[in-house]
């Protein structure tokens, strides 16, 4: 006689499921904003015409919440837990992949996920 197998539905896993960065350590969710999948970044370098200079205008490090300002004058608040706000101060040139969330600073590229500039209080 066999016993069933015990399932978890998708939501009792997602439910239980916890980021590692939240606890100091290296990002276990692909996530918005959390670590760069393979196929993400695959994605973003396959389709160059998505890609959008920038400049970093403000940072918080303690937060990771970045704020750029394109070439164009459009504001751009972003976040990402891997240390990109580490990465870049005020003024650093950088890059950003609107439709696939990739942020390239210099060689290094990380996965962003963006605010609603207008829900997100930006102080100039």
């Amino acid at each position: 006689m066999n016993t069933p197998l015990t399932r978890l539905s998708p939501l009792e896993v997602r439910e239980r499921a916890a980021c590692m960065c939240e606890f100091g350590d290296v990002c276990s969710s692909y996530a918005p904003g959390h670590a760069l999948h393979l196929i993400q970044a695959r994605m973003a370098s396959a389709t160059p015409l998505g890609w959008v200079d920038a400049i970093v205008d403000a940072v918080d490090a303690a937060s990771g919440v970045l704020q750029l300002r394109t070439l164009d004058g459009d504001l751009h608040v972003i976040w990402n837990a891997g240390g990109a706000a580490l990465e870049a101060a005020a003024g650093t040139p950088v890059a950003l992949h609107d439709a696939y969330g990739v942020l390239a600073i210099g060689g290094a590229q990380y996965n962003v996920v963006q605010y609603n500039v207008v829900q997100y209080n930006v102080a100039r």
